[in-house]
């Protein structure tokens, strides 16, 4: 698979006029005044996800807030006929603009089908989370949202606090693995897809930013911000900010283009096959109807993630990534960083999408041994 390189957003924008017709999702069902009341947040009571419900799990909605008062939105699974023993737990998050309906909730479900409570959780400002300005990302809140997720799960009666583990997809890995470093509660760490979103968008595809066009995107992000302090309104934009042949900024109000291009990208290809189609639309998922803040970059050039990779250690972390993903180097590249014990799986003949849905491509077996192994109930903290 090959993608330019200059830049995956430059790929993903790389057309807006013929192609297919993109899917659109039925209305999201409203939630009752009594979920308005509890929670600050409108909860969407009927099942919505993106894959079917699984007999063998128990399913609810719940709410926590994070350190800094935001109200998050989460899912709940937890195994049937679970017994009266304390089960070790996972939280689940990402990716990057996707919604708990969509990847999150379906590798939360299916561990929940193998013996683990999990919460798949929208980061704050997104899907049905708080936070007053909508789509917008921070590197330190949704590092913060993973800490808050390990505070809620492990104050449930059900769940041993001491054998809570945290998986990111795609771009909310780095999340958390970053969480993982600062906070020990959590015993072992996995990734899927792995995206470095700091690195990504201060540095472009494979490192491909010159100095010059690093100061180009700041530049024009700077300009940003007294845009929309001036208007009183956030601007949408592209979170990774493509460049033209003539080294301009390409603006843009969607991640994703309504119809696929002819010819398309491989990489856009995939992501508009996930996204925009009826396999993995979602009406509140950034990437599949609009797009981030323009001034989202800000932060991911101000904080980079998993500084302290090194610092996870001795718990393990496990990376796993498609052999033709265009991304397979973040996880490559955080393994060698990572110390032991640590694990990077390969999956043959999988892409970076193919790990979002594909369930006979995902590598379960390992996931639930990696676990299993590592959230030990009855142990110490």
């Amino acid at each position: 698979m090959t993608i330019s390189n200059l830049s995956r957003r430059r790929t993903l924008q790389a057309g807006l006029a013929v192609g297919t017709v993109p899917f659109v999702g039925a209305p999201v069902a409203a939630a009752t005044p009594r979920d308005r009341a509890r929670s600050g947040v409108a909860l969407t009571q009927r099942w919505d996800k993106t894959f079917p419900q699984s007999s063998q799990v128990a399913h609810r909605k719940v709410t926590f807030r994070n350190r800094f008062g935001i109200t998050l939105a989460g899912d709940l699974y937890q195994p049937r006929n679970r017994g009266s023993a304390k089960l070790p737990a996972v939280v689940f998050s990402g990716p990057f603009g996707a919604v708990k309906e969509q990847v999150s909730g379906l590798y939360a479900q299916t561990l929940a089908e193998r013996g683990f409570v999990t919460l798949a959780f929208d980061p704050s400002f997104t899907g049905e989370s708080g936070g007053d300005v909508r789509n917008v990302a921070s590197p330190e809140f949704f590092t913060e949202d993973f800490s808050a997720a390990v505070d809620h799960v492990g104050r449930l009666p059900g769940v041993d606090r001491n054998a809570i583990g945290a998986m990111g997809i795609c771009g909310l890995s780095g999340m958390a693995l970053t969480a993982a470093t600062g906070d020990s509660r959590i015993k072992a760490v996995a990734t899927a897809s792995m995206y470095d979103m700091s690195r990504s968008i201060s540095r472009s595809y494979k490192d491909s930013y010159t100095r010059e066009q690093r100061q180009k995107v700041i530049d024009y992000v700077s300009r940003q911000r007294w845009a929309d302090a001036e208007t009183g309104r956030y601007a949408p934009g592209y979170h990774e900010v493509p460049l033209d042949k003539n080294g301009e900024v390409v603006k843009g109000d969607r991640v994703l283009p309504e119809n696929l291009p002819a010819n398309a990208d491989p990489v856009l290809n995939a992501f508009f096959n996930y996204y925009r189609t009826k396999r993995g639309f979602h009406p509140r998922s950034i990437n599949s109807t609009t797009a981030w803040t323009a001034t989202t970059p800000m932060s991911f050039f101000e904080f980079p993630m998993a500084a302290n990779i090194d610092m996870i250690a001795p718990r393990p972390i496990m990376l796993v990534h498609g052999e033709n993903a265009h991304s397979r180097y973040y996880s490559e590249d955080a393994y060698k960083a990572a110390s032991s014990p640590k694990e990077l799986v390969i999956v043959p003949a999988a892409d970076h999408v193919d790990l979002y849905d594909q369930v006979s491509l995902i590598p379960w077996d390992t996931l639930t041994g990696f676990f299993r192994k590592h959230l030990v109930t009855g142990g110490a903290a």
